[in-house]
């Protein structure tokens, strides 16, 4: 292949997932209130980041990399257990559980072949439709102008929320192929140009950013390691090793490259090591994106170069601040409205996992009650277990409703399906 094909390859499978990788910085410091410097930084960082985790997991070394043609970038995911960590711990507790996660990922790499039968679909769906859930509420404040905001819930930002709404949905409605896989990111694009009409757009960070920047450690916080953020991250990041993992499957079967245990450890290894250094540079943890398989499947290209290309294209666009903080000036309404249609599409995933798990035993219809009952009840009503003790850690069972949905639901399915199964 020659060099002009796989760079346009190379910037085809940039555009299929660029839309993804920065709605993941524009939500999540949206929710936490991040100055438009530090989103700047936040939207630079994750799309170096995702170069970095990229390379690593394209390149098949010894011990690191499954040497597929995969793109990574933040898992959905991983959005709400991070702005439910950073509202009530702080930044610092984010980028500690990251970092512990990753190293926990790394540590466990060589068995988790073995703890992925803890996670069927059954489990995994359940906490996917827990995270989705969670998120809602941060959608609708965010359409109604941000929690706190002086103009909260008037007529002109639930108007634009509801406008941005519309254009996504026709969008969505009436094309197909790539303009309907970019309906967001277009939908975000025409709502802050109808934004910019009312003036409601503030073209000062774009301004005020310089045109290349170098990545530092810890520029947003320095890490703290609290021990119930550590758990989510490590269920989050068990959680996005599971989906890998079907990943790795399907490309192996693409390219016609059967996998070992070794090579989904070095597969594992490198997300684990993406996280630690996501964690260090104040970014996310990182897992493949399911869009650029497809991509692969489209085109039939599944040369590991084309990828490398794309990887270098994310570092190098990474240096260029003044590009972020372009994506900064997006008003809150405009990503609410985004944030809704996004975080609904998280919870109808966890459905669709969910679905025919449910209709294969009524065992399975239990768990899922359970589960996903007990996450929403306890993320809606946090003070039920107020009065346990806390110092046997129940707490850090109980005051989370992702984490007491996700033990749920692994717990259960050990009982049902697992312990003197028939």
């Amino acid at each position: 292949m020659n060099g002009f094909k796989a760079t346009t390859l190379g910037i085809q499978h940039l555009l299929a997932m660029y839309a993804g990788a920065i709605l993941v910085p524009l939500i999540i410091g949206g929710a936490l209130n991040f100055t438009p410097a530090q989103m700047t930084y936040l939207v630079a960082i994750d799309i170096m980041m995702c170069g970095i985790a990229t390379l690593l997991q394209v390149w098949k070394g010894k011990y690191i990399g499954i040497g597929l043609p995969v793109v990574l970038g933040c898992t959905f995911t991983a959005v709400s257990p991070i702005i439910l960590i950073g509202s009530s711990s702080g930044l610092g507790a984010v980028y500690g559980a990251i970092i512990a996660s990753g190293i926990i990922i790394v540590l466990i790499s060589g068995v988790f072949g073995l703890l992925v039968r803890f996670f069927p679909p059954v489990v995994t769906g359940s906490v996917v439709t827990i995270i989705g859930v969670s998120l809602i509420p941060v959608a609708i404040n965010n359409m109604g102008g941000g929690q706190g905001a002086d103009d909260f819930a008037s007529g002109s930002n639930v108007g634009l929320a509801f406008i941005t709404l519309l254009i996504i949905l026709v969008i969505y409605r009436f094309s197909n192929g790539f303009i309907r896989a970019i309906a967001i990111l277009l939908g975000l694009v025409i709502g802050t140009i109808v934004a910019a009409f009312m003036g409601k757009v503030d073209f000062t960070p774009v301004i005020d950013a310089s045109w290349m920047h170098i990545a530092v450690p810890f520029y947003l916080a320095t890490p703290t390691f609290d021990a119930s953020a550590i758990i989510i991250m490590t269920l989050v990041a068990m959680v996005s090793l599971v989906e890998s993992t079907g990943v790795y499957y399907a490309l192996s079967d693409i390219c016609e490259k059967p996998l070992t245990s070794k090579d989904l450890a070095k597969g594992y290894r490198a997300e684990g090591l993406a996280s630690i250094i996501g964690g260090i540079f104040n970014a996310f943890p990182y897992t493949t994106f399911s869009q650029n398989v497809g991509l692969i499947q489209v085109s039939g290209v599944r040369d590991r170069k084309v990828i490398f290309i794309t990887g270098g294209m994310l570092v190098a666009l990474g240096f260029l601040p003044k590009l972020a903080a372009l994506t900064t000036i997006i008003p809150t309404p405009v990503l609410g409205a985004a944030m809704l249609a996004m975080f609904g599409m998280v919870i109808t995933q966890g459905i669709k996992m969910l679905a025919p798990e449910i209709a294969k035993s009524t065992e399975n219809a239990m768990i899922v009650a359970c589960a996903v009952g007990l996450g929403i009840g306890v993320a809606v009503v946090p003070e039920l277990f107020a009065s346990l003790p806390s110092k046997f850690g129940l707490n850090i069972l109980t005051s989370n409703g992702i984490v007491c949905g996700s033990v749920t639901a692994i717990v259960l399915n050990i009982v049902f399906n697992m312990i003197g199964k028939k």
